[in-house]
Formats: structure tokens, C-alpha cells, sequence
């Protein structure tokens, strides 16, 4: 009988100038489990990120030369980098950071100073979207949309539409709710695993840009005033 293989550890580029700080992700992440790759600055980054194939990125917004801003627009950009989780720290004060990030591109962000035990959990949670969904309806097809969940791909009317692992768990969250209303606390628990509702906005924010991805097919996407979202059913 063959032994199988084991699987290999999640592989996390950790970004950030700071010494101390890449020390201490460092050392957090290797004891749950994770291997690590770091780079000091924005172009080393990108460097690693398009040659050490990273499962997660954990990008600090403070870098020297290109920012961690311009780091994660450039990533987006790219079709090998594209879907990469991304996981931005920012200051706690630099609330525009954070906004400018998600809107970027950004699956979440941590703000400093930061718990190290939140900072596994939120990369814990962020690997699980790229996961296949649990056995079952496999495929949705809502007019011209086809969410495949067990393939994690999105076409409308046949052509691709490339979501990164966040955006593309709050549409299928949404698609097989349709009919239904998600408040945005539950969208952050449901998708982003968050305990508390900690920002509204994040899931706003990811919102905007699912529908601009989709085009025509964006229009499924109801805003229900003062309450969340729905995916409008057939």
C-alpha cells in the first residue's frame, strides 16, 4: 500500500520593513504550521510573490519605495497573482489605508498594533475561501452567471470573470441565498469569519468592486437600504 503524500505546509510571503515585526509574524505563523518567505520592501515583494507562488500574502502599507498600496494594485494586475489572498496591516489610525486597500484588491486587513493570535486566525480563515464548498449543489446558474463553486470559477455569458477568494465566497454566499436578504454582520461572520462586526464597510467596499467585475450580471446584486444585500432570484 502507498503512503501517501503529505501535504505541503501553506506557504505565507510576509511583507513589512521592520525587523521586529516580520519576527514576530514569523515566528507565530512556523508555530501554526505555515511556512514563511519575507521581503523588506514593495519590489522585493512583488519579486517574491510572482516567484515563490505564496498561498497568502501579509502586506504591511508603510514600505519603502513602493508602497504596500501600489504593491497590491500591481499583484491584482497580474493573472498568476491575481487571486492571491492578501492580507494588509495597516496603522490603526490611517483608516483611509485601509479603505484604499480593500478597494485595491485587499481580501482584509489587520491594523497595528495587532494580536498575533488574531493575525493566524484571520489568515486561517482567508486559505478556507479558496477551499472547495462542502458536497452538494456544485454549480449555480442564474441567467447569464455560472458560479462553479467545486471549480471556484465565475463566467457570465461564457467569458471568465477573475474574483479573488473573498469576492468570489460573498457571491456564491449571496447566490445561494438569492431570494433572501444577508445583513452586513452577517456577511462579515458568514464570509469573513469575523466574531464581532468590526467595519461595515469592508463588505461595502468588496461589494462595489464584485459588481463592476461582473458587468451586467452585477445586477443581481440588490442593496437593501439600512439592512445589506440580496441576490435577486429568478
Amino acid at each position: 500500500m502507498k503512503s501517501s503524500k503529505p501535504k505541503a505546509a501553506p506557504k505565507i510571503l510576509v511583507v513589512d520593513d521592520e525587523p521586529d515585526a516580520v519576527d514576530l509574524i514569523e515566528f507565530n505563523l512556523t508555530a501554526a504550521g505555515f511556512a514563511v518567505v519575507t521581503a523588506a520592501d514593495g519590489a522585493e515583494a512583488v519579486r517574491r510573490a510572482r516567484g515563490d507562488e505564496p498561498d497568502l500574502i501579509v502586506l504591511d502599507v508603510m514600505l519603502p519605495e513602493l508602497d504596500g498600496l501600489e504593491v497590491c494594485k500591481l499583484l491584482r494586475r497580474e493573472p498568476a497573482t491575481a487571486r492571491v489572498p492578501i492580507l494588509m496591516l495597516t496603522a490603526r489610525a490611517a483608516e483611509i489605508d485601509r479603505v484604499l486597500g480593500l478597494e485595491l484588491g485587499a481580501d482584509d486587513y489587520v491594523t497595528k498594533p495587532f494580536s498575533p493570535r488574531e493575525l493566524v486566525l484571520r489568515i486561517k480563515a482567508l486559505l478556507r475561501r479558496r477551499e472547495p464548498d462542502a458536497p452538494g449543489v456544485e454549480r449555480l446558474k442564474i441567467g447569464p452567471l455560472v458560479v462553479d463553486l467545486a471549480a471556484h470559477s465565475v463566467t457570465v455569458a461564457g467569458k471568465a470573470v477573475e474574483l479573488t477568494a473573498t469576492e468570489f465566497k460573498l457571491l456564491a454566499t449571496l447566490a445561494q441565498r438569492r431570494g433572501r436578504v444577508q445583513s452586513r454582520d452577517q456577511l462579515l461572520r458568514d464570509v469573513w469569519e469575523y466574531d464581532v462586526a468590526i467595519d461595515t464597510r469592508t463588505v461595502d467596499t468588496h461589494m462595489r468592486r464584485l459588481r463592476e467585475k461582473l458587468g451586467r450580471a452585477g445586477d443581481y446584486l440588490d442593496t437593501v437600504r439600512g439592512v445589506g444585500y440580496r441576490f435577486i432570484a429568478e
